[in-house]
């Protein structure tokens, strides 16, 4: 038998210890660490899901990582083509982290419409594009139907639709100029077959999409020159040691780039968030350790007399801090079952309703997006129980300072 353990629990179960002077103190050190734990998990789950959300956002428009010719860069426009029949096309098995492979084009224009006009990239896909990422924004009408046959449906985003007062169905001319400034631009009909709208403006207002063919027939390409090669991941995080695997693997005519690399303010801006989440989850275990060393100094002082008493008994001072010990632990525990049950409940709450709102401008989401980790929250409450309790080792010390026959006397 735990003969420590058992006196703490008595201690915890006595009706004197729940009306006594401390039970304030201690019911404020329980907030404590329940606000700690809310906070603590708001941060991490809110830091990580914008990050994975932006991220997201980004692949869908780009992929994990392109390949193009050297002479096409970085740049949204594709110029130089690239043959489509290459050895990790359609399948890069060379690279075990490379989940898929498609192939792209763009081409920029200007769209005409009666009343207004806008400048746009048209990129182009093939029937093996991936519209998962398209599907999952949008918001009404369907994806373009690229089949054998060339198609004039093209995919837009909501903020080019309302500026440009187009919708589903309806038709546009969109105008390529040529090399040559003397000759006349060409000129394509597409129809608007569906409005997407993915809350990341710089790349909605960028973009519309459409059949690779178009890009060909205007660069007057053959059916096997496309602009480039979008390439996605099964592990995001390897994204840097893949890219140097992927531009191992390929020709030396050819560059590939991550998407880290092609938008690097984005990825610096989201590193800030690790930073930031870093010194909350320290700030919350501080303020929670801080509470918790008062609430135990009370609990001694208020336990002067049974202290003098076990020491009288026989008992050392390791086995009295013990009690204590287990007596904050209990605390802890208990401030950490109501900080997990409200954090996570306000956490769900805003994965399925969204009640926390974002300007998408500024954080390229709606809405503050939720990355619930199980392995983030076992870490959030043994973390924050073990360093609390490695902060109260030291006060725990005052108990070898109570000499038994003065604390028998104490009143």
């Amino acid at each position: 038998m735990n003969y420590e353990l058992f006196i703490a629990r008595r201690i915890i179960a006595s009706k004197e210890h729940k009306n006594s002077v401390s039970s304030p103190i201690i019911k404020i050190s329980i907030l404590a660490i329940a606000i700690g734990i809310v906070v603590m998990l708001f941060s991490v789950a809110t830091g990580v899901g914008l990050q994975k959300k932006i991220k997201e956002k980004i692949s869908g428009f780009n992929g994990d990582i392109q390949i193009s010719n050297y002479d096409a860069n970085n740049s949204k426009i594709t110029v130089v083509p690239v043959d489509r029949n290459q050895d990790f096309y359609p399948d890069f098995n060379e690279v075990p982290n490379i989940k898929k492979v498609q192939v792209f084009a763009t081409k920029a224009g200007i769209i005409r419409t009666p009343d207004e006009f806008e400048g746009i990239v048209l990129k182009g896909v093939d029937q093996n594009y991936d519209w998962s990422f398209f599907n999952e924004y949008l918001v009404s009408g369907k994806r373009p139907m690229i089949a054998d046959k060339v198609t004039e449906e093209v995919l837009i985003s909501a903020k080019t639709a309302g500026r440009l007062r187009l919708k589903t169905g309806d038709s546009f001319h969109m105008f390529f100029v040529k090399d040559d400034p003397n000759m006349a631009p060409n000129s394509r009909k597409f129809k608007v077959s569906g409005i997407f709208d993915s809350g990341f403006e710089e790349f909605d207002e960028a973009f519309i999409i459409g059949d690779i063919r178009h890009i060909q027939r205007i660069n007057k390409w053959d059916e096997n020159q496309v602009g480039g090669f979008e390439l996605f991941l099964h592990d995001f995080d390897a994204l840097k040691e893949t890219g140097f695997e992927v531009y191992n693997q390929i020709d030396p005519s050819l560059n590939a780039f991550t998407t880290a690399e092609k938008f690097p303010a984005i990825f610096e801006w989201l590193s800030l968030f690790d930073t930031n989440i870093v010194v909350i989850i320290a700030i919350m275990i501080l303020i929670a350790g801080i509470n918790m060393i008062t609430a135990l100094l009370v609990l001694i002082l208020e336990r002067t007399q049974m202290i003098g008493i076990l020491k009288a008994l026989g008992n050392n001072n390791w086995s009295i801090r013990k009690i204590f010990l287990y007596n904050a632990s209990f605390l802890i525990g208990k401030g950490m079952i109501w900080g997990n049950a409200i954090g996570l409940g306000l956490l769900l709450a805003q994965k399925y309703f969204g009640l926390i709102k974002l300007n998408s401008e500024t954080y390229y989401v709606n809405q503050a997006p939720v990355h619930i980790s199980i392995t983030a929250l076992v870490w959030i409450n043994a973390g924050t129980l073990v360093l609390c309790l490695l902060m109260l080792i030291v006060p725990s010390y005052i108990v070898s300072k109570i000499s038994p026959v003065k604390a028998i006397k104490f009143d």
